[in-house]
């Protein structure tokens, strides 16, 4: 059934919540982009992309998503969940061993909902481009969509598919940057700018757009229901999606110091507050 924009907004309050627990159970993980990105997964899942459940593997004639920056697994193994791909209650055993919610997302335990690894930074769209490719080949008219790390876009593998893909017109995908301006060790501009980010991927072949409110639920939907027009004209299709790092949770926000730092007793309980549900479903 689908949701209301007001019960996605109250999912992804509830994602975020998860996201919290989850990193706070073991005392590591990645809360900061995970948090910033929170409406773009509620959004593709809850809107946008075409899938089928009970999930499979091949996932003939349904949309794909990859997860290129894979240490921003808590918001997916969230989403995931509240989604049905898998129980709400495995999120408990997010980090821990014989789990099969990694720190980085992997297959080898068939978790439903991840179709590849995603631990090294910068592969993520070479994958993608050959499913695209292949759906192609297959007459499947579903689309590919990957998103990516701002300081992902540092590895050299991104732009030689950025450029593959524009060479061989890979026209079915869309590819999501999650532009928020920090990585684990400072800000991108101070790490190694990007420069026109804008320009550079314009320049490299792809169609770009670009969205200034990356945590405002209904202008994620847009620009991609937007982007999904742009499909099929011989071109692949780019946003740069500006977020918060650590957005909804005031002391996480705008700071890379959340990147990968777990909130502890006081600092959780703080966040729930401003987090706030009036009947939180917590696992």
């Amino acid at each position: 059934m689908s949701k209301s924009i007001e019960e996605l907004k109250s999912l992804a309050t509830q994602i975020r919540r998860d996201i919290l627990r989850m990193v706070h159970a073991v005392n590591s993980g990645h809360p900061g982009g995970s948090l910033g990105c929170t409406e773009y997964f509620t959004a593709l899942y809850g809107k946008v992309m075409n899938y089928n459940l009970p999930f499979t593997m091949e996932g003939k004639n349904e949309d794909h998503f990859y997860l290129s920056n894979g240490h921003i697994s808590p918001v997916f193994y969230s989403t995931l969940a509240r989604f049905n791909f898998f129980p709400v209650e495995e999120l408990k055993t997010f980090r821990k061993l014989d789990s099969r919610l990694q720190g980085h997302p992997t297959t080898h335990e068939g978790l439903p909902g991840v179709r590849i690894a995603s631990g090294s930074l910068g592969q993520g769209l070479s994958v993608a481009l050959g499913v695209a490719q292949g759906k192609k080949l297959d007459g499947d008219q579903s689309l590919v969509y990957t998103l990516h790390g701002d300081g992902e876009l540092q590895e050299g593998q991104v732009w030689e598919a950025l450029m593959y893909a524009a060479a061989k017109k890979v026209d079915n995908i869309i590819s999501t940057i999650d532009y928020n301006g920090q990585q684990i060790d400072g800000s991108t501009e101070n790490v190694l700018s990007l420069g026109n980010l804008h320009a550079k991927l314009e320049a490299f072949g792809w169609t770009v757009l670009e969205e200034k409110n990356g945590n405002d639920l209904e202008a994620v939907i847009a620009i991609l229901e937007r982007a999904k027009t742009e499909t099929g004209k011989g071109k692949p299709v780019a946003i740069i999606l500006h977020t918060i790092m650590g957005n909804g949770v005031d002391y996480m926000m705008g700071t890379h110091a959340w990147h990968g730092k777990a909130p502890n007793d006081e600092q959780l309980d703080t966040a729930f507050k401003q987090l706030y549900l009036e009947a939180p479903a917590d696992y």
